[in-house]
């Protein structure tokens, strides 16, 4: 009988040390798959940006050079080839009408009033997502999509198809809008006819350059960031290229090749004009955001 009782009372005792590591692993294998889950969520949130917004209006753009026979914006009796071309100069007189006899070389060095970008609504204010805005075109680019007949992707609805909104990584509603525009030759985020992508946080940007390039390297590819300054050193001849290095919320001299708080490349806690407060580093915050150029086909 005292045997029994004993063995009662071990049997009640605590857990064993293997139900508790067992236990262990369960409780860990739930937080990592909840970890995952939201990075899952994440990417499939990014592959909706790139699929149904930023891929169909780089269709768009290819269903308007088909048709009109011309990059958005240019002229059709008289092509620059450009951009925004009809809204340019060559010798004082506007593109479209230029007369047959130039005393000039109609190449775009000799272009006035090149560069300006192509939009529906300035959207972002200058300078908001990263430096080198360039300045607003006239036309306005729904009115050229729909002047031809090119159906646009849905974007935020009727009147905004050049929006889409997103979250970013702290939960925050961001929006991203597209444009385009001409950059002359020599221009460290690409030359020629790009889509301009403002609004992006930079695990986007990066996303994203991986998946147009293989490699999320910002001055280097189809893709990068607008606003960094070009490689002009003999020694920086063919380097490596510069990641999208920028954090959540502090800006991290994105124009430059050392971190440091007073680039407006991209905006964070360390710029004054920043979409943060000066200083702070809250998981609340808005996330800091981008600006890519993506190069287009024509």
């Amino acid at each position: 009988m005292k045997n029994s009782k004993f063995s009662r009372r071990a049997s009640q005792g605590g857990f064993t040390l293997i139900e508790l590591a067992l236990v262990l692993a369960v409780i860990g294998l739930i937080i990592g798959a909840i970890a995952i889950g939201k990075d899952v969520q994440r990417n499939a949130e990014y592959t909706k940006v790139s699929n149904k917004f930023l891929e169909q209006w780089k269709m768009t753009y290819d269903q308007y050079y088909q048709r009109t026979g011309t990059v958005v914006g240019d002229c059709q009796q008289a092509p620059t080839y450009m951009v925004n071309g009809s809204e340019t100069s060559i010798s004082g007189t506007n593109a479209c009408q230029r007369p047959g006899r130039q005393a000039v070389a109609g190449i775009p060095e000799n272009f006035t009033a090149t560069g300006l970008k192509v939009c529906e609504g300035q959207g972002y204010a200058e300078g908001q997502t990263g430096g080198n805005d360039a300045g607003l075109a006239t036309q306005t680019l729904r009115a050229l999509m729909t002047r031809h007949g090119v159906r646009m992707p849905p974007g935020r609805g009727e009147g905004h198809e050049d929006r889409y909104v997103y979250q970013d990584t702290n939960g925050n509603s961001t929006e991203v809008q597209v444009c385009f525009q001409w950059n002359p030759a020599g221009t460290a985020s690409g030359a020629g006819n790009v889509m301009v992508v403002r609004g992006l946080t930079p695990d986007l940007a990066r996303y994203l350059d991986q998946l147009i390039d293989g490699k999320p390297d910002s001055r280097e590819g189809r893709f990068r960031i607008q606003g960094r300054a070009a490689h002009t050193q003999t020694t920086e001849a063919n380097a490596p290229g510069t990641a999208w290095e920028a954090n959540n919320t502090v800006a991290s001299n994105i124009a430059g090749n050392r971190h440091a708080s007073s680039d407006n490349t991209a905006i964070g806690a360390g710029n004054p004009t920043g979409a943060t407060a000066t200083g702070r580093e809250y998981d609340e915050d808005r996330v800091t955001l981008l600006t890519a150029h993506w190069s287009m086909d024509q």
